[in-house]
């Protein structure tokens, strides 16, 4: 039984776990839509979201040692890339400063060829539509 299990394994270890977090982390950021399964989708979604969260929190505080400690929060989740967090705070906590929460969107795309697989694609919302 799985009563009080939080979280998801995807069948690897912890430092895998972590490595596939940073990558889709990095590449919804950066591109700010992805294609994922289900699964990962719903892995990385709360840990994107309170990235942008704690980037409000740094933005709309007048204290600059708040500011900068926010700045090191998101840094130190995102690898340290300098392009990354400066997007995050100078681009996505801007744009999302008067929503609450529920910055991303899940849409279901069906099952993948080879292993019937959930296909979605994570994005975030409110964003400028390049296609």
């Amino acid at each position: 039984m799985r009563h009080r299990v939080y979280g998801k394994k995807l069948g690897r270890n912890t430092s895998q776990r972590s490595a596939l977090r940073l990558s889709l982390a990095t590449a919804l950021i950066q591109h700010e839509r992805i294609i994922t399964t289900l699964q990962k989708a719903q892995f990385i979604r709360t840990d994107v979201e309170g990235l942008i969260t704690t980037a409000k929190r740094g933005l709309a505080h007048p204290d600059p040692a708040r500011s900068i400690h926010a700045r090191r929060i998101a840094a130190s989740r995102l690898n340290n890339d300098r392009e990354l967090v400066g997007k995050l705070f100078d681009t996505l906590a801007p744009r999302y400063e008067q929503r609450p929460g529920g910055y991303t969107r899940i849409i279901k795309m069906g099952p993948r060829k080879g292993d019937a697989a959930e296909m979605v694609i994570l994005e975030l919302v409110d964003r400028a539509e390049k296609e």
